[in-house]
């Protein structure tokens, strides 16, 4: 489900009732990738069926792999086995998705394939040198722009040989992507994380058979295994929930529950940081769904208070502070966040497009070169026009912020919301928000 590129909010509404959200996006991406590599048949329940999984999709059925995706969530994958993908004939399209690039060029350059890998304007703007000078010590030939930017060129160069990799940052993405590689090295390949990122990864690779070792900050896993096809149900995604936590907590009487939330320990941060601003949330109903936890979200809405937000919890929130900068400026008081300097690699530079937002609207915000500065006011947001740079988590960041404006927010580039939470205007407008296409 498409998003109009031009959005309007008017003040008002309080969030309430039960939602649910989308699949979770980093475990949906995951699924297909190791069900296409595995084999026999893997059924995926839940799957996000928005842009970016679906670029991720049609990689795999471009070499060769038959999956079957339904608009309801449900992909069933012919796994025939890593050794059955054939090199793409033409250059493989990731759209505007992060994850796909870096995770498949490690996948791909540990088998040995050939292809050349781009995407979008924001994508091929986007730092690739942290995926491909750790895969380059592994052997592997890999291409950039001068920039170091895509589009990527894999030239076959195997077998690859397992390292052990210190990350310079916490990086899931850049961590996948050498563990995947060295799936098909040899010898053991070992990534060494100074603090945790998310490990949607080594969950996903035990499920599908695969031997994992976890040693301290280690994480390493030894080449030749196969992978099994199996069944994974994929978790509300709880980057997507935090548009409506914050939006809920913000609004003093909301009551909102959230259903079926993956609450995976690595990337709960946004839970933890709102309840240091003085958030009321709840966990109900914790269970597991195969290899993730996952748990209902009741948030009640009360006035937040700023923080200095703990260096050990930035890579646990690291996608969801956009939202968590819009809570923050109609928190009472300071805001202060710093070891941030990841925000400026993603779909946009979240820390200068977040912080220009926001002195539009009338909140003294910051920028600093790892990290942002917002004093924030009850009240403090006020109207005006959004360029949300096409990045899909600042568009429905903003759209939260018009619920508390003094005046309509108005918001363009939004189309990327399709990337992540196809159906986010309906689901919004049914918690409450009013939202619409602009006229």
């Amino acid at each position: 489900m498409s998003a109009p590129d031009r959005l309007i909010v008017t003040p008002g509404g309080r969030l309430s009732g039960t939602l649910t959200v989308p699949g979770d996006k980093s475990i949906s991406h995951r699924a297909v990738m190791f069900g296409a590599i595995a084999r026999g048949e893997t059924v995926i329940e839940g799957c996000l069926m928005g842009d970016d999984v679906r670029a991720t999709i049609n990689a795999f059925r471009a070499m060769g792999v038959a999956i079957e995706a339904h608009d309801d969530g449900r992909v069933a994958i012919d796994g025939r086995g890593a050794d059955a993908l054939r090199e793409p004939e033409h250059a493989l399209d990731m759209g505007n998705s992060g994850t796909s690039i870096r995770l498949l060029t490690g996948l791909l350059a540990g088998l040995g394939i050939r292809a050349q890998l781009g995407g979008d304007a924001s994508l091929n703007h986007r730092p690739m040198r942290r995926v491909t000078e750790p895969l380059a010590l592994m052997g592997a030939d890999i291409a950039t722009t001068d920039a170091g930017t895509p589009p990527l060129r894999i030239r076959s160069r195997a077998p690859l040989h397992g390292i052990r990799y210190e990350l310079p940052v916490a990086s899931a993405q850049v961590k996948s992507a050498v563990l995947l590689a060295g799936l098909n090295a040899s010898g053991e390949t070992r990534v060494v994380e100074r603090l945790p990122s998310r490990d949607h990864t080594e969950r996903m690779l035990r499920a599908f058979g695969v031997q994992v070792e976890l040693a301290g900050h280690t994480i390493g896993l030894r080449g030749g295994q196969t992978l099994t096809g199996t069944r994974i149900s994929v978790p509300g995604d709880i980057s997507s929930a935090a548009f409506f936590l914050v939006g809920a907590a913000m609004s003093e009487g909301a009551s909102l529950r959230l259903e079926n939330i993956g609450m995976n320990p690595t990337r709960t941060g946004v839970i933890d940081i709102l309840r240091l601003m003085g958030a009321d949330i709840e966990l109900l109903a914790e269970r597991a769904a195969g290899a993730e936890p996952v748990a209902d979200i009741v948030v009640r809405g009360r006035r937040l208070h700023g923080v200095d937000i703990p260096a050990a919890l930035v890579p646990s929130a690291i996608d969801e502070f956009p939202a968590l900068f819009i809570a923050a400026a109609n928190a009472e008081g300071t805001t202060r966040l710093g070891q941030a300097d990841e925000l400026r690699h993603k779909e946009s530079d979240r820390i200068d497009v977040m912080a220009s937002g926001l002195h539009e609207l009338g909140v003294e915000a910051t920028a600093l070169d790892d990290g942002i500065v917002i004093v924030g006011r009850p009240g403090a947001l006020g109207g005006g026009a959004i360029d949300s740079r096409g990045d899909h988590r600042i568009a429905m960041s903003f759209a939260v912020a018009g619920m508390f404006a003094s005046a309509p927010i108005e918001l363009t580039g939004c189309t990327a919301i399709a990337t992540s939470f196809p159906g986010f205007v309906a689901t919004a407008r049914r918690a409450g928000m009013a939202i619409a296409a602009a006229p």
